[in-house]
């Protein structure tokens, strides 16, 4: 998976088609990550305890891999990711323009 954590990505596909925001999770095995404010689900929460009411919270729900896409925030627009082989390291680089990341 070339998305990593921390990450800008635009989503392509879906219902929040268009939305960028920073990936705060992933899931290798499953394929998924999870955006910020993207895919936002009504969850309920039980009570626990006397200090911890229950109600019903939003929050993000994970979403496959394939329905985002890397943002460049210099160009303002979508990239493809590659690997590559420099000083013995591995490196991501975006495919655009051929520039390192971090």
């Amino acid at each position: 998976m070339r998305i990593k954590k921390g990450d800008t990505v635009k989503v392509i596909a879906g219902k929040d088609k268009g939305a960028t925001g920073k990936v705060l999770k992933t899931f290798p095995k499953q394929h998924k990550v999870i955006v910020e404010k993207v895919n936002m689900v009504t969850k309920h929460i039980k009570p626990r305890g006397p200090q911890q009411a229950g109600g019903i919270e939003k929050q993000e729900a994970a979403i496959d891999v394939s329905n985002v896409a890397y943002f460049d925030s210099k160009s303002g627009k979508t990239t493809k990711l590659g690997y590559r082989i420099e000083d013995g390291k591995k490196i991501r680089f975006k495919k655009s323009d051929n520039e390192a990341i971090k």
